[in-house]
C-alpha cells in the first residue's frame, strides 16, 4: 500500500466534499465540521454477537429454555416474553434484572410459605 502525502490526502478529502450534496455537505459542517470530519475512515467491526457467561447466544438461551419446558405448547406471547427477558438479561437492562431477580425472590417467598414445594435439600 503506498502512502500519501498531507498535501495529496488534503486534495483527496476537498474533492471527495466537493464531490457530494450541498445537503451533505452541510450536514458535515453543522455536525462534525470539515477538520474532523475523516472521509478516510476504514469500516467498522460488525456488532459483536452478545453472549452470556455460559457462552450461549439469546437465540440458543430460548430454544433451550423451550425445549426443556414442561408445556407441549406456548403462545407467541410466552415465546416473546422468553426471548424478550433474556435479550434484556444478555445486554445487563436494568428492567430485565429486576424482573429475573424478582421472580426468584418470589419463588423463594412461596417456597418460605408452602404454595410451592421446594427443594429436598433446603
Amino acid at each position: 500500500m503506498t502512502k500519501i502525502s498531507r498535501e495529496e490526502e488534503a486534495q483527496r478529502k476537498q474533492a471527495i466534499f466537493d464531490a457530494m450534496s450541498p445537503r451533505r455537505q452541510r450536514h458535515i459542517m453543522s455536525r462534525v465540521g470539515y477538520d474532523r470530519w475523516d472521509p478516510f475512515q476504514g469500516p467498522k467491526d460488525p456488532i459483536d454477537i452478545r453472549k452470556d457467561r455460559t457462552k450461549r447466544t439469546t437465540q440458543m438461551l430460548v430454544r433451550e429454555f423451550l425445549q426443556a419446558s414442561e408445556m407441549k405448547t406456548y403462545s407467541t406471547s410466552y415465546g416473546q416474553g422468553v426471548f424478550d427477558i433474556c435479550h434484556g438479561i444478555i445486554n445487563n437492562d436494568d428492567r430485565s434484572r429486576a424482573m429475573f431477580e424478582f421472580s426468584l425472590w418470589y419463588r423463594d417467598l412461596l417456597i418460605r410459605e408452602g404454595h410451592i414445594p421446594g427443594d429436598e435439600d433446603d
